[in-house]
């Protein structure tokens, strides 16, 4: 079949997808000449190239759901289709083509396909989404992620099938060679071409004794009229015309003849072949050219030649750094630093939350499309596109710019794709024209000490902004005059010391005290080894009036610092710059590397929330002592700042010299609230190898894992992201809050009012505190008028009544709080539901909130707990050995936090308790546990009795020094044979193994191994609650009917005033507006690894509508962040990231 019959043949059908799909691929597949798909075997090592590819869904437990991509092409392509209809076809099929709703349709395969492209070990790097019979919509991914963007450009994706002849080598090219489209590769090769052409020429002029720096700026002003011409914006190769026909043929006629271009370029005024576009921009205000011969003109007559179009701003700007500076110039044939690179740190800091937000406006879109509201659809994305326009991005130490271009380039690339959804909802190419509100390199700032680098860097954003130009209008909207606006958004200045100036330091006898310059080296004469040229010398400095410098205000920030060590800093920067930097900012450690001040700051402005977040490169070092000290600070003294990325070990290549280095990446953010917020993905390199080229730097293939990530950047298996458990609820509690001395009443204070312990009446209650627990527990009481009416406590106990009257009433009078000035007589946090848990028990398990060391032990249920300890209404021994195991310790001290001048672990309901699964045991080994608790609890129980001056934490302080294999001192020889310490070490190891058996887990895991097991069991039973299988902890209280339990949220914490709760895990209010809601969704299951319904997903939300989440569900699965299935009948959703 010909491509011509091919278009005749399929530009007639409409609105029959199923029926014409495998047709339409198999006479497509004959029209380009390209293999057809292969039968499907089953057998997904053979299905490489078939229709109907499985795309398998993991689910919690192993269980797999099997969803279908309608072609695959292993390391080319998927391919999703649909099939519209026109105007006059009878069917509607998918959609009207070329109306909103059509459009929408068209962007819910792509993220059909993009859900399954997740689900894929090794995505493939094109998706083509076919409109059968009329088109096909392109997206790409050469890096082996899933970032698909439109391919080649936004403007372009789309490929009618009228005009498929014009494609065909394309098309094959996506089936049978897809890299060989990687628009990096060739974009690469240009720019390294022109590089060398300029470095050529460079060197050419110096040897005719011109100043480097004049030989630089002249060079530049050649460079960017030579791409002037090739995109352009100069008429008929005006530039490669007159060098060949005027200035070759007469030399001496070039300065005067150039430079009168650059003025009518720098003017807007005529040459040669009329008036020119107004440039300006600065880079043509002095025009200054330098002579060149016929020589001369030959070489930038070469450099002429080449495409200038399609130089990679990206790496531009390094390589013309290196070819125009003589001291940098041996690293020209060096590696550079790959845009994947430098991409691997844009995206997490820039990218994500703006596609965040982006994703959350398309489902909000796909919504009203659909509801007929279109003009609110396109308000919307309008509203978007405003915002995108307004953001800045600061890069403070930006070099030559890469960083800031490739950022620029995302920024253009979204603005695409918003643009591109305007015009499919409807939105004329007039009005997109007359738009005024326009991604601009403004928004795009610079800090760089280096004038040199700083003209380059504005070069490059220039270059990379009118490149965007051309490839999203080509010529058909005209370049808006000035060309090169000066948008002053690059400062020269130090980023980090500011001050009012520089004054040589002077000796005794009034000369400048030099140094070397910390660049300049010369060969030894023995061993031929780079050495410092200790006649490259310069001056020492002093500062005047220096300070801490300040950056522009941003959004973003953005950079890769100078790499300089500590030990370096003297050496490069100078003795009088660093001793100044040191003395101005205590907030970085001196033994920090010179990077950290940067980090320092970027944090710093992070916390006080002026930026959203902050990305930057360090040497591999931060990882060290000296230097994550940074971090920790930052980390210790703001609980929502957090580093939500990281790769702490990553090949780099250092600008200026080429060299490959080791760094690493780190992306900070700040968070509100639930500390499950802080979460963050730390990569590690799994592999490198070499690059595509021979001069490819290396390849990186990374592994990730999630969690809290550590100032050392690592991080441990994320128990923070464990979900509270209905099978734990309602038996922990926080204990009494008094809120009153008077309510405490002393043994010998009962004998004031005629009363002993054991004749007082059962509302006095013996009482304890959490030191009572830890060290020499006190007798104490306290008048417990629960259950009273102040009439009652009056008239049946008047003596105690007046003592909360003299003591109480007054104190409580004055309380903000308008029930505890009514309630005076009763504790202000009575604990009513920790009361009712407890009733009928002979006895609770307690553990304080704060301990040095985590332990439990058995209490009699007529004791009342302060606020500082934790009652469990729980009195099976079995339940005290589990959690005093050493793998709720492993969960504890990870779920919960640290308090105190002691930095002392904390334990709570909400994390430690709540959310931790306790083992399944078999009756025999529930009994080992039983009897294992009922040893420990007697065992320290009894040594306390018979040696009051024992305490807890004396006797857990000596079993840690026989666990480490440390020798006792005299006093802790007494606590061992007082507490009989050997045998409690006893006690505890058996309890460690029968709880390790109970788990059915071996005895000799990590620590990071229980956690990832205990997460791993926390899922799995949380998937079991949902289902409606929930292993209650006390059925005959928790669950007495024995029907389906309530929801956690009324099961899980204690009152509402209670400061540690579990309302965590209770219901949120159904937010009012679409975007809101949206977001809410798609927060909820993307930070979850599991399966939901709809109306599980409704139990998170008060107030919610079916039908409202359920579309909401269903555009967040058109955008390929869910995915559907229907295991057992019923439609649920995951995220298609947890789906692999």
């Amino acid at each position: 079949m010909t491509l011509d019959s091919f278009i005749a043949r399929w530009s007639k059908s409409a609105a029959a997808e199923r029926a014409n799909k495998d047709h339409f691929v198999l006479d497509l597949c004959e029209a380009l000449d390209v293999p057809k798909p292969e039968p499907t075997t089953g057998d997904p090592e053979h299905d490489r190239y078939v229709f109907e590819h499985d795309a398998k869904i993991l689910h919690d437990g192993g269980k797999i759901t099997v969803g279908k991509i309608d072609l695959f092409k292993e390391g080319s392509l998927i391919l999703e289709a649909k099939q519209g209809s026109n105007e006059k076809s009878k069917k509607r099929g998918t959609a009207r083509r070329d109306t909103p709703a059509w459009y929408i349709e068209m962007r819910d395969a792509f993220g059909q396909a993009l859900g399954y492209a997740r689900t894929l070990h090794k995505p493939p790097p094109f998706i083509l989404v076919a409109d059968i019979g009329y088109c096909f919509d392109l997206y790409a991914s050469f890096d082996g992620t899933t970032h698909y963007t439109s391919f080649p450009e936004p403007h372009t994706s789309r490929i009618l099938i009228k005009d498929l002849a014009k494609h065909r080598d394309m098309l094959r090219a996506i089936f049978l060679e897809p890299h060989r489209l990687d628009p990096s590769l060739r974009a690469a090769r240009v720019t390294r071409e022109v590089a060398e052409h300029l470095a050529e020429l460079a060197k050419w002029l110096e040897a005719k004794k011109h100043p480097s720096e004049l030989v630089a700026k002249f060079l530049m002003r050649c460079l960017f009229t030579m791409f002037a011409e090739d995109v352009g914006l100069l008429p008929d190769h005006l530039f490669t015309n007159a060098i060949e026909k005027y200035w070759l043929p007469s030399p001496r006629s070039f300065v005067g003849g150039v430079q009168s271009l650059w003025k009518a370029m720098n003017d807007g005024g005529d040459f040669l072949v009329g008036k020119l576009l107004h440039f300006n921009g600065g880079l043509f205000r002095e025009p200054v050219a330098l002579p060149l011969d016929a020589e001369g003109l030959k070489r930038l007559l070469e450099a002429a030649k080449c495409n200038w179009a399609d130089v990679e701003p990206a790496i531009f700007g390094t390589l013309i750094e290196r070819a125009l500076d003589p001291r940098e110039r041996h690293a020209l044939g060096a590696h550079y630093t790959p845009r994947v690179y430098v991409e691997r740190l844009v995206r997490p800091t820039i990218e994500e939350p703006l596609r965040a937000d982006w994703d959350v406006v398309q489902a909000e879109v796909r919504q009203l499309v659909a509801a007929g509201k279109e003009e609110a659809a396109r308000k919307a994305v309008r509203t978007f596109h405003q915002k995108l326009c307004s953001l800045r991005v600061l890069d403070p130490a930006c070099g030559s710019g890469n960083f800031l271009y490739v950022s620029l380039d995302l920024f253009k690339r979204l603005e695409g794709e918003v643009l591109g959804m305007l015009a499919g909802l409807g939105e004329t190419q007039k009005l997109l024209h007359m738009e005024t509100v326009r991604v601009t390199p403004a928004q795009f700032l610079g800090i760089e000490i280096k004038p040199w680098a700083k003209e380059i860097a504005e070069l490059v954003l220039w270059i990379g902004y009118l490149q965007w130009h051309f490839k999203t209008y080509g010529k058909s909207l005209p370049v808006p005059e000035p060309v090169l606006q000066d948008y002053k958004n690059i400062e020269c200045r130090d980023a980090v010391l500011a001050y009012d100036r520089v004054e040589m330091v002077l000796d005794e006898k009034g000369k400048p005290v030099m140094r070397w310059d910390g660049l300049s080296y010369k060969k030894s004469l023995v061993t031929g080894e780079d050495l410092p040229d200790d006649k490259a010398q310069v001056p020492v400095y002093r500062y005047e009036n220096p300070r801490k410098a300040e950056w522009p205000q941003s959004d973003f920030v953005i950079g890769n610092p100078p790499f300089i060590g500590n030990k370096r800093m003297r050496q490069s920067l100078g003795d009088g710059y660093v001793e100044t930097l040191r003395r101005i900012i205590k907030t970085v450690p001196e033994t920090s590397d010179y990077v950290m001040y940067w980090w320092d700051y970027a944090a710093e402005i992070l916390r006080q929330q002026k930026i959203i977040q902050f990305g930057l490169i360090t040497t591999n070092s931060i990882t060290q002592a000296s230097n994550r000290k940074v971090i920790q600070a930052h980390m210790a003294a703001d609980a929502g700042f957090h580093i939500k990325f990281a790769i702490p070990d990553h090949p780099w290549v250092d600008a200026s010299s080429g060299a490959d280095v080791r760094i690493a990446m780190t992306v900070a953010a700040y968070h509100k609230g639930d500390k499950k917020n802080g979460h963050g993905i730390l990569f590690s390199v799994a592999d490198e190898g070499p690059g595509k080229e021979a001069d490819d730097a290396v390849v990186v293939a990374l592994s990730s894992q999630s969690g809290r990530i550590h100032a050392d950047l690592s991080t441990g298996p994320d128990v923070a992201s464990a979900l509270a458990l209905e099978q734990n609820g309602g038996l922990c509690f926080m204990g009494v809050t008094l809120v009153g001395e008077g309510f405490r009443i002393s043994a010998e204070q009962l004998e004031q009012l005629t009363l002993t312990p054991a004749s007082a009446p059962t509302v006095i209650r013996p009482y304890l505190i959490g030191r009572d627990l830890a060290q020499k527990p006190e007798k104490r009481y306290v008048i417990d008028f629960f259950g009273f009416s102040e009439a009652e406590a009056k008239k049946n106990y008047p003596k105690l009544y007046q003592w909360l009257l003299d003591r109480t009433y007054h104190e409580r009078q004055v309380n903000k709080r308008r029930t505890y000035r009514e309630k005076w007589w009763i504790f202000g946090e009575p604990r009513e539901r920790m009361r009712k848990a407890l009733s009928g028990l002979p006895r609770y398990i307690v553990t304080g909130e704060t301990a040095k060391h985590r332990f439990f032990q058995f209490l009699p249920a007529y004791v009342l707990p302060d606020h500082k300890l934790y009652a469990i209404a729980i009195d099976d021994a079995a339940i005290l050995a589990i959690l005093s195991s050493r793998i709720h310790v492993v969960w504890s001290l990870a779920a919960g936090g640290r308090l105190g001048i002691g930095n002392d672990p904390t334990w709570t309901n909400t994390t430690c308790f709540l959310q931790f699964p306790f083992p399944l045991a078999t009756d025999s080994k529930r009994h080992r546990l039983r009897q294992l608790g009922e040893d420990l609890d007697s065992h320290r129980k009894r040594q306390q009795a018979a040696h009051p001056d024992l305490t807890i934490t004396g006797m857990y302080n000596v079993l840690e020094k026989l666990r480490r294999g440390e020798a006792l001192n005299t006093a802790e020889k007494v606590i061992h044979d007082h507490g009989l310490v050997s045998v409690l070490k006893k006690i505890h190891d058996d309890l460690d193994a029968a709880v390790f058996d109970a788990y059915g887990w071996p005895h000799d895991l990590t620590d990071e191994q229980i956690r990832e097991k205990l997460v791993k069991l926390n899922v799995e039973r949380a998937e079991e609650e949902r289902s409606g299988l929930i292993r209650w902890l006390r059925p005959e209280f928790q669950n007495p009917s024995g029907q389906k339990a309530a929801t956690q949220a009324a099961l899980a914490g204690s009152e509402a005033s209670e400061e540690d709760t579990a309302a965590a895990a209770a219901a949120k209010a159904w937010p009012k507006k679409l975007p809101e809601q949206i977001a809410a969704v798609r927060d909820l299951l993307l930070g979850q690894a599991v399966a939901w319904t709809a109306k599980q997903v409704a139990k998170r939300f008060k107030g919610t509508k079916l039908k409202e989440l359920e579309l909401v569900l269903e555009s967040l699965t058109a955008l390929g962040l869910l995915v559907a299935f229907q295991p057992n009948g019923e439609l649920q959703w995951k995220a298609a990231a947890a789906a692999a």
